[in-house]
């Protein structure tokens, strides 16, 4: 903007007009723009910049339409293609956008690695193990994000949903908090975005659990979490085509809950169930 060099010139002893009728503007334009510095539209576009900035660090795999629909939530008004044109100004985009000349690698680690691969636990909600999976339905993808007590190979705490933010894996911890008592349990996941999110750090804050996070590259690191993908994968995921993200849901909970905690035995378990292994072994709570 040249509107600040005719100031910069008149207090030098340089006349407005000459320095206005030289760069090509009014001197009424100028006066204009010196009452009112910043226009309603650039303090509105700043305005709407921080906010996108807030909800993208909050979740870093949000891009402008998820952020439109967030800015629209607290009440500000403004299109999705200007709130698409403003995040492309601040280079803010989700990171799962692809980019030309840009390699994609696992985010820093926001926890240490406090298992170092030793997935063992001598009582339940010592550690719990979590990931995120996808299938694909005639809607589109489902995601499920799941918690597993090492323990007794339960799974804890689940939630699904047609995308992928920081909050599916919020609402897993959030459902796991609902029925177990814990007391400084370890998280451990790998370095996913929405385990590094801001939202479920401080979900693990709040509930005085420790965050621990596998190395890059170490298939091992999570390998009991897989092993319960895998599981999932061939009783139910592949078992059929799936026409809606409804009915999938409706057959990973009930196989979850009815089957893989109550009924399937484990051999690992000694035969028996998780359910039956977490009742048998682990110590009676005080009257």
């Amino acid at each position: 903007m040249t509107y600040p060099l005719v100031t910069d010139l008149a207090d030098e002893g340089v006349p407005v007009a000459v320095t206005c009728r030289v760069l090509g503007f009014s001197k009424q334009a100028y006066f204009k723009w010196r009452a009112k510095p910043v226009c309603d539209r650039d303090l509105s576009d700043a305005y709407l910049i921080n906010a996108a900035l807030d909800t993208h660090h909050d979740d870093p795999t949000f891009g402008y339409r998820f952020i439109s629909d967030e800015l629209e939530a607290q009440g500000f008004v403004a299109s999705e293609n200007r709130v698409q044109r403003l995040c492309s100004l601040q280079r803010i985009w989700s990171i799962h956008a692809k980019k030309r000349g840009m390699n994609r690698r696992p985010g820093p680690p926001v926890h240490d690695d406090l298992v170092n691969r030793d997935f063992s636990a001598t009582a339940a909600n010592v550690l719990w193990l979590t990931d995120i999976t996808e299938h694909w339905t005639n809607e589109g993808k489902l995601y499920l994000c799941a918690i597993k007590d090492v323990f007794s190979n339960r799974i804890v705490g689940y939630s699904m949903d047609d995308r992928m933010p920081a909050a599916l894996a919020v609402a897993a911890l959030t459902n796991a908090l609902m029925t177990r008592e814990v007391a400084s349990t370890i998280v451990h996941s790998d370095r996913g975005s929405q385990f590094r999110s801001n939202a479920f750090v401080k979900e693990l804050r709040l509930a005085e659990l420790r965050g621990s996070m596998g190395r890059v590259a170490t298939c091992a690191d999570n390998a009991a979490m897989e092993s319960f993908f895998s599981l999932l994968q061939k009783n139910v995921l592949d078992t059929q085509r799936w026409k809606t993200r409804e009915e999938l849901r409706l057959a990973i909970a009930t196989w979850i809950e009815k089957t893989y905690n109550r009924r399937r035995r484990q051999r690992i378990l000694g035969r028996l169930t998780p359910v039956e292994y977490e009742t048998i072994y682990s110590a009676p709570k005080a009257a």
